[in-house]
């Protein structure tokens, strides 16, 4: 059963709702067309609640099923990416600079289509609570709306979340009991020295060069500083100095990523690079300030609620087409603020071939909602049954 049958026959309506959010991309917490978009379409469905402006744009739609029980959480992100569009479809980003380069707007679409079919059948116990998130590109918004409180305000004691995956077939999912994304964190490096002519560089403290002292040094991190086996990526990602060939200049502009999964490994990177900062400054004699900046966390799937999702998804897409011990990744999701608040498991779905994630190429598949749209209610109505103790937990 790919796909549940009612779904199925609201897949065009899923499709618009898709196209029309696909041509009002908003960026992090500033969403107000999005917003207002989903609110309209969680009335017309006929949710129980809906709570607006949390996390400034982010709401929470409430629909009780048929008797008592616990609280499920689903999430779906809502924001888009500054990224000129250049897919030349009809329903192309209608906004400047900015697009749906990632596919929340296939999530919210999903979680949309599970909202309609839930509020219809009521097949299950307890609560359903949907998760309209803002800012997960850049903001933070997940774990801002924990802070807000939402988990305890609306007793949420599970929660989970899908993410599209280009290339993989349309409708095949991918998860695994544990770490599934890397914790994310942005370092940068401003020097300061004494510039000069380039003819003189005797008369200088040349910044340029301790530039390249550090960026080659902070490579060492992963390659002599830590255990082969433990994941770690660190990378400069720019270096920016100097304007024209005969004149060294005063300063130079490191940037760069470092993903990590282990808190220790996370600490001995950060005591590294002060260390590594603190010593080149002062063998090229130089001043440097480093800003290191701890963002998200690493998304650590819980291994019983892995095991749930995986089992629904068998059930939607085919035991084959479910891959529940995939490696993880090194790119970074906010999710992760939910998973350290409650229980919960986050996964990925194929979504055919297509341009990469963050791509200006990039479109989600519409075939792939429903799909989604299904695994979200079956998750519900499977794990909180009716005719079951489902207050305790007891299925």
């Amino acid at each position: 059963m790919p796909v549940v049958n009612r779904i199925a026959e609201f897949a065009e309506d899923m499709k618009t709702w898709r196209r029309h959010l696909h041509q009002i991309p908003e960026l992090e917490f500033d969403l107000p067309k999005t917003s207002a978009y989903v609110a309209d379409r969680l009335r017309e469905i006929g949710v129980d609640e809906l709570h607006e402006g949390i996390a400034t744009s982010g709401m929470v739609a409430i629909i009780n099923g048929a008797e008592a029980g616990p609280t499920i959480g689903l999430r779906a992100d809502m924001d888009a990416l500054p990224i000129e569009e250049e897919t030349g479809v009809e329903y192309a980003s209608t906004h400047p600079g900015k697009m749906h380069a990632c596919g929340h707007d296939g999530h919210t679409t999903m979680l949309l289509g599970a909202a309609k079919y839930l509020a219809e059948t009521r097949n299950f116990a307890g609560r359903v609570a949907l998760v309209f998130q803002p800012a997960e590109e850049e903001g933070g918004g997940a774990g801002v709306m924990v802070q807000e409180g939402i988990m305890d305000r609306f007793d949420i004691r599970e929660i989970y979340g899908i993410h599209n995956m280009p290339g993989g077939s349309i409708g095949s999912f991918a998860t695994n009991p544990g770490p599934m994304m890397a914790a994310v964190d942005t370092f940068t490096i401003n020097i300061q020295g004494q510039g000069g002519h380039g003819a003189m560089p005797h008369e200088t403290r040349d910044p340029v060069m301790a530039a390249c002292g550090m960026a080659t040094a902070i490579q060492t991190i992963v390659s002599r500083n830590h255990y082969a086996l433990d994941e770690l990526v660190v990378s400069v990602t720019q270096i920016h100095t100097g304007t024209v060939n005969n004149v060294i200049p005063d300063t130079a502009y490191i940037n760069g990523t470092v993903r990590t999964f282990d808190p220790a490994v996370q600490r001995m990177v950060i005591s590294r690079m002060e260390e590594i900062v603190k010593g080149q400054a002062i063998a090229y004699g130089v001043e440097a300030e480093l800003d290191y900046d701890i963002s998200y966390p690493a998304t650590i799937n819980h291994a019983e609620n892995s095991a749930k999702a995986a089992e629904v998804a068998r059930e939607i897409a085919g035991a084959d087409r479910v891959d529940d011990n995939t490696p993880a990744g090194m790119g970074a999701e906010d999710f992760a603020y939910f998973l350290q608040a409650r229980p919960g498991a986050y996964l990925f779905m194929g979504q055919g071939e297509s341009a990469g994630l963050h791509h200006p190429k990039y479109d989600f598949n519409d075939e792939a909602a429903p799909m989604g749209a299904s695994f979200f209610a079956r998750l519900v109505e499977r794990l909180q049954p009716t005719g079951a103790n489902t207050a305790t937990g007891e299925h």
